[in-house]
């Protein structure tokens, strides 16, 4: 379902990258984040928000091994 290898093993990832690995909209992307769903961002600045990448790969796991159980 997700490319593991399209996210760097280590750094920050912003909104639009994130939003490419993950299929999802952007209010439904911060409506996650604000439930605990998905990861916490780091805000860097007043306008510039991030993820760690390892806190998206590890959700791209988690929702891989979610849709393999489903299988």
């Amino acid at each position: 379902m997700f490319n593991q290898n399209s996210t760097p093993p280590t750094g920050l990832l912003r909104l639009p990258q994130v939003l490419a690995l993950i299929p999802v909209g952007k209010s439904s992307w911060w409506r996650g984040c604000k439930t605990g769903r998905y990861p916490k961002p780091v805000k860097l600045g007043p306008r510039t928000t991030v993820w760690r990448a390892e806190d998206i790969a590890a959700l791209m796991q988690s929702l891989s091994n979610q849709g393999a159980d489903n299988e």
